[in-house]
């Protein structure tokens, strides 16, 4: 009787614990039992089409705003065939540009027009137009063209301020790589105060470095900050293999600020001038020289009024130096890059102070800058 029994208190015991370990379930399953099946309700309730994130939202707004703005460009040469003669054109180089403003005008980089005979300008609605030249800037690898016969309703893209990015800030590049119209490509600022190489030679200072992918045919597009406004000009590439490897280079919208009306009025950058000719990098290398010697001055311009004397010839083959310039507004001057990069600190009717060396006595002259003639 005893193994009975004791089995039934077991029973009971068990059957007990089993309801009170539910009972304390109760509010667990309460609170979990209706997200469970209301799960796949809310997933189903989400419409992807009218979903984004804050980012994807922003860089769809950018696109949609900018992207009528951005226009492609080709250019071809004329070349005569060597036995009959017969003019032909051949494709010369293709890149992007925008909208400077709507009578017509469009900014690109000066490579995309080098030595081109024609041009002619798509806009994103496929709408080719023929363009002329306006202004060509080697040194800033800029170019204004305008359209010939304008269509009306062209959309300019607003300026931004390329002094406030800062390394981080998420940039858009919006262009025509490798002819395929109207691509958007997103990154960051990498770095600011790049220098590059211009296709004058001249270096080009302030550049904007950025990983957002810049490829051949992206040349002369906008780079645009997260409002749209336009911060830089897609202007080259660092790849060993020619396509993007995540570092491209952005010409400064303050240096296209500077430069593009000067196009626009003068057909070139108008800079102020001493009227004097240097000697090459080259040659002042190979003869030690600590500064940029005056081979001549002209007559008539400030250099020769102020009495700055250039280079003679004594005897056949001895050349005796003049002034050599070693410093400009307190500048020091090593090479024609620092020359050039001083002078362009000013404007026509400044007044600089230039500090030579002639005869191994330092000479100061106070001269004021006259434009080019």
């Amino acid at each position: 009787m005893k193994r009975p029994l004791l089995a039934s208190f077991f029973k009971r015991l068990i059957s007990n614990l089993i309801a009170g370990f539910a009972l304390l379930l109760t509010p667990v399953f309460a609170l979990v039992m209706p997200a469970l099946t209301m799960a796949p309700t809310a997933a189903a309730a989400v419409d992807y089409l009218s979903f984004s994130t804050n980012d994807e939202a922003n860089t769809t707004e950018v696109f949609s705003n900018a992207s009528p703005s951005v226009v492609y460009v080709t250019s071809t040469a004329l070349r005569r065939q060597m036995f009959s003669l017969n003019v032909m054109e051949i494709p010369q180089g293709a890149g992007s540009g925008f909208v400077w403003d709507n009578s017509g005008l469009i900014v690109t980089n000066y490579h995309v027009v080098a030595r081109a005979n024609k041009l002619t300008v798509t806009l994103s609605d496929q709408r080719e137009f023929d363009a002329t030249v306006v202004g060509l800037a080697p040194e800033r690898d800029l170019a204004v063209l305008r359209l010939i016969d304008p269509p009306e309703g062209l959309i300019e893209l607003p300026l931004g301020d390329s002094s406030e990015l800062s390394v981080g800030r998420k940039v858009l590049a919006i262009g025509n790589p490798f002819g395929l119209d109207t691509t958007l490509t997103v990154g960051v600022v990498s770095a600011l105060g790049r220098e590059i190489q211009s296709p004058s030679g001249r270096k080009i200072r302030g550049v904007i470095q950025t990983d957002a992918a810049i490829n051949p045919g992206n040349s002369g597009g906008p780079l645009l900050n997260s409002l749209g406004q336009l911060v830089g000009v897609n202007t080259a590439i660092y790849s060993p293999s020619g396509a993007s490897a995540g570092i491209g280079f952005a010409i400064p919208v303050s240096t296209v600020k500077e430069v593009v009306p000067q196009l626009i009025a003068y057909g070139k950058i108008l800079r102020p001038v001493l009227g004097i000719e240097r000697a090459s990098d080259q040659w002042i290398k190979r003869n030690r020289i600590d500064g940029v010697p005056i081979v001549r001055t002209y007559r008539g311009f400030p250099a020769d009024d102020a009495g700055m004397i250039g280079a003679r010839r004594v005897g056949r083959n001895d050349i005796v130096l003049g002034d050599i310039i070693t410093s400009v507004d307190g500048q020091d001057i090593k090479t024609n890059e620092d020359f050039l990069s001083a002078m362009e600190k000013h404007r026509v009717g400044d007044i600089v102070t230039i500090e030579t060396l002639r005869d191994n006595k330092t000479l100061r002259f106070n001269v004021e800058l006259t434009e080019t003639q």
